[in-house]
């Protein structure tokens, strides 16, 4: 059937409307449809109907409701079925379907059109009044917590109450009479709460349930939600009507959730849960722990062949694991769902590099079924294998990782504590969607019931974070804070380890070992780097570092911050002396003392790199920096003055008291810094030049090549750059005549300040290079102090909208962007080859990446253990600059 229309579709349209008018639920209900597999019919409202929404105060215009009128009568016309018709009453499902995916976070109401006479004719039909009068009071409970915002634990309490008082120890022994005691106590619940009686209208029902399906789009986990995962909040959310298939309706029937591959781990195989005589929400609401899927094809063969067929001719159709809902009525199966299933790092990798040896996916391609964003969880700590240890309890591993934390039983506690310093584990019966802000500040997560699909499993699972699910062992009070495991005792603030990929939980902390990187993993950056035009060089300071970022794979060093090696304990008292000295000679013997140290750093620095390039950034922050605090010295010089007056204790410490006030800067970040201390002791920078050449001779003549990059820092004209630059290449010469060698280095600077960016055509005549030093570029831009703005206004900037995201996590590409842009522009003009790269750790973060390589930069440089993911990052950008490339040249 084919219907024009702005705002609603019917799930076999011939048109695709695409994911983003009808959510990815929608669009996937409907390419199911399209290639026949059995999915119950429906339509999809849309996307741009929910903005239509808000756009009118939260209302559903005419045209829209015309629209779902006119649909509603092709689905009772395709079914023979009709909405609240008591001889065969059409029932329906209402479901939120984001363009991106959002499990739990947005809401849903089934068995829609059910009244006190829909009920009775469902109970002949069906000849099960038992099932008829199940699905009605789920019915009434779903709705009444989702459109009238009546608590659900309400419903709940009254049912576990019926349940002890009649004996019962489980839902599947309460008869038809039973619901329908159950069903008048939920209305009086319904009345007494929302303050209105309980609909009987199914067209009420229908388009009061769209409009809380709408409103959900902005409920505050699905707002934290979005600006966890970057979704943007103007997308809205489309809304999918759909027949009602049942679940429970007796021993053949049944629910389920499968992934058509193990999303923990990446394995090919069947994976995920099912319920007997149960509807959907049973399984992902994680109220009873389900069975394996594997059991299905034990009490159903055909419907686990079907199911496995399905899964594989799913999964090469969209070139990805698939994330499958299922509904089995009466031995015949329903697909109610399929979405690009969530995976872990691990999982990700495994099944892009295995979809590649299959034959479902090329490289390129496997490379974009990978986030950057994932990659760090590959990096995790896991449990010392060789600590003994004593297992409390086990549970299932439903997100791998080990933490390790204080026990709480609340998420607005967790996220509290965790704000305080404090390492925490949520422990919970269950989570639900308003838990996300808990399991966001914790650790890792546990639930006593639920399975390796539900909530709690989902979520951490996207985040990276350990979880374990249906550990039944432990007996939880939440109002005493404890929980049991036989005759132990853990109480609120206790700490435990859990390791997630085995479902194990252990009292205390364990020790934890750092990961390896696996073949399958190394292959796929590979693939990567074989891809991606653009470099990635790392941040470090250490050989320690070095030797880490290049286990990584790291290009080079894009930044080595010469000043973090004098902050070594044992060289502070020589860099003090050098900066506290009241005559040249002074600070000619203390940096005279400095000299071999930082000859030796750069020595096995150059050896470790072996040729590769290294970036080294002069000194850079305010002498301050290196002396005593203020406050500190205060204490102390008035503690003398009362206790010992005439020692010479006392006078070196109001000597350096004098001295670090002398220094005091009012805003140290734009006062005596960078290429300005060079400027006026040169001194500084000739030792450090001095150390740089004479380790470069002393590692060429070892026969390892050198690459030395030597970077002025905070340069905002190009005279500073000029004088700085000839005072390397003095140094350098003199190294050269006593040494008998000859060096081959590169002198440029750091644009971080605006006007170099602006003059960069000027600042390019005496540069070999730019390295665009982004956290201060963007402090500068701002006029933000990124300590200050961070801790006080900047995270309200982002939740009001007043800003996309932080400029400190992802580069402002509108204002800071534009000066890196200009800066390029403007530098290669003068010099064409000009090599250019960013040192912030925007060179860690994909967007930032994407906007790097859209620039025309030759590298990023970020911290190493962002290395892989920004690996990864470079060549998604690459490939989908060819992608983008490909397409001009077919409209042209």
């Amino acid at each position: 059937m084919k219907m024009t229309k702005e705002f609603v579709f019917m799930f076999d349209h011939q048109e695709s409307a695409g994911k983003e008018m009808l959510g990815g639920k929608g669009a996937n209900l409907a390419e199911m449809t399209r290639i026949g597999l059995p999915v119950p019919y429906g339509f999809t409202i849309t996307t741009s109907a929910c903005n239509a929404y808000y756009d009118a105060g939260q209302k559903i215009s005419p045209e829209v409701e015309k629209e779902v009128t006119d649909s509603l009568k092709i689905l009772e016309q395709t079914t023979g079925k009709r909405l609240g018709d008591p001889s065969n009453p059409l029932l329906v499902s209402v479901r939120s379907g984001a363009v991106h995916s959002m499990p739990g976070m947005m809401d849903t109401v089934l068995n829609l059109g059910m009244n006190d006479e829909t009920v009775k004719g469902i109970a002949e039909l069906t000849d099960n009044p038992r099932f008829a009068y199940d699905s009605y009071r789920r019915f009434i409970q779903m709705f009444g917590d989702v459109v009238l915002g009546v608590d659900s634990s309400l419903y709940e309490k009254r049912l576990e109450t019926f349940r002890d008082e009649h004996g019962y120890k489980s839902d599947v022994e309460l008869a038809a009479e039973d619901w329908k005691d159950i069903i008048e106590t939920y209305k009086n619940i319904t009345q007494e709460e929302a303050g209105r009686t309980f609909p009987q209208d199914p067209k009420e029902q229908l388009f009061l349930t769209i409009n809380a399906v709408f409103d959900s789009w902005n409920n505050k986990r699905a707002v934290l939600y979005r600006q966890l995962h970057d979704i943007p909040g103007h997308l809205g959310t489309a809304v999918n009507v759909q027949s009602m298939v049942f679940g429970n309706m007796g021993d053949h029937s049944g629910t389920g959730v499968a992934f058509t591959r193990n999303p923990s781990t990446g394995e090919s195989e069947l994976y995920g849960e099912y319920l007997i005589n149960a509807q959907g929400e049973d399984v992902v609401a994680g109220i009873r722990t389900p069975q394996p899927i594997a059991d299905l094809e034990k009490e159903m063969p055909d419907v686990y062949k079907q199911l496995v067929e399905t899964s594989q001719l799913l999964e090469k159709h969209y070139g990805d694991m698939q994330d499958i809902e299922f509904t089995v009525e009466h031995g015949n199966l329903f697909m109610l769902q399929t979405r690009n299933g969530k995976r872990t790092a691990q999982a990700a990798v495994r099944i892009a590099v295995d979809m590649v040896k299959e034959g479902i996916l090329s490289e390129r391609e496997a490379l974009l079924r990978v986030d950057p964003d994932q990659i760090d969880q590959l990096l995790h700590n896991h449990i010392d294998p060789e600590h003994k240890r004593k297992q409390l309890a086990t549970g299932l591993p439903a997100s791998p990782g080990a933490a390790t934390g204080q026990v709480v039983f609340d998420a607005d506690e967790a996220e509290v504590l965790t704000n305080e310093g404090k390492e925490v584990i949520l422990v919970r019966p269950e989570t639900t969607p308003e838990d996300i802000h808990g399991i966001v500040a914790s650790k890792a997560t546990v639930t006593t019931r639920g399975g390796m699909t539900s909530h709690a499993a989902v979520v951490a699972r996207g985040m990276g974070k350990a979880c374990i699910c249906g550990c039944e062992a432990m007996k939880i009070d939440l109002e005493a804070e404890y929980f049991t495991v036989g005759d132990t005792v853990v109480n609120k603030g206790d700490v435990i380890t859990i390791d997630g990929a085995s479902g194990e939980i252990f009292l205390g902390e364990i020790p934890m070992i750092a990961p390896e990187l696996s073949d399958v993993f190394q292959l796929l950056l590979t693939w990567a780097d074989e891809a991606s035009t653009l470099d990635v060089r790392t941040n470090a300071d250490t050989p320690e570092d070095v030797r880490k970022a290049l286990e990584f794979g790291a290009a080079g060093i894009g930044l080595c911050r010469t000043e973090h090696m004098f902050m070594d304990p044992e060289r502070i008292p020589a860099v003090q002396k050098m900066i506290l000295a009241d005559t040249d000679e002074a600070r000619e013997k203390a940096l005279d003392r400095l000299l071999p140290m930082q000859q030796q750093d750069f020595e096995r620095m150059f050896e470790t790199m072996q040729g590769r390039p290294i970036n080294i950034r002069l000194l850079d922050p305010p002498l301050h920096e290196f002396l005593p605090n203020k406050e500190d010295l205060l204490v102390d010089v008035t503690k003398l003055q009362l206790t010992d007056p005439d020692s010479e204790e006392l006078k070196e410490k109001e000597n350096l008291l004098r001295n670090v006030r002398l220094l005091e800067e009012s805003n140290p970040m734009l006062g005596l810094r960078g290429c300005r201390l060079g400027m006026i002791h040169p001194e500084i920078y000739e030792m450090q030049l001095t150390a740089i050449f004479q380790a470069m001779s002393g590692v060429l003549r070892k026969g390892i090549d050198v690459n030395p990059e030597i970077m002025i820092p905070l340069v905002s004209t190009v005279d500073e750059l000029k004088e700085m630059r000839q005072l390397a290449i003095n140094v350098a010469g003199r190294v050269e005549e006593k040494s008998g060698q000859t060096f081959t280095y590169l002198v440029g600077t750091m644009i971080e300040t605006p006007r170099a960016a602006l003059t960069a055509d000027r600042v390019a005549e005496e540069a070999d290079f730019f390295s665009f030093g982004t956290n201060d570029l963007t402090q500068m831009t701002f006029g933000f102090s990124r300590d200050d703005a961070e801790g006080k206004f900047l995270q309200h900037y982002v939740e009001d909208g007043v800003l996309p995201k932080n400029p400190f996590m992802t580069l402002d590409q509108e204002g800071v962007g534009k000066l890196v842009e200009n800066g390029v522009s403007l530098g290669r003009a003068t010099k064409p080859g000009l090599k250019t790269g960013i040192c912030g750790e925007h060179g860690g973060e994909k967007a930032s990446i994407q906007f790097c390589f859209d620039t025309g930069l030759d590298y990023v440089s970020c911290s190493p253990f962002r290395v892989p993911a920004a690996r990864l990052a470079a060549a998604h950008a690459t490939i989908r600059g060819e992608k983008e490339e490909a397409k001009e040249l077919q409209l042209n």
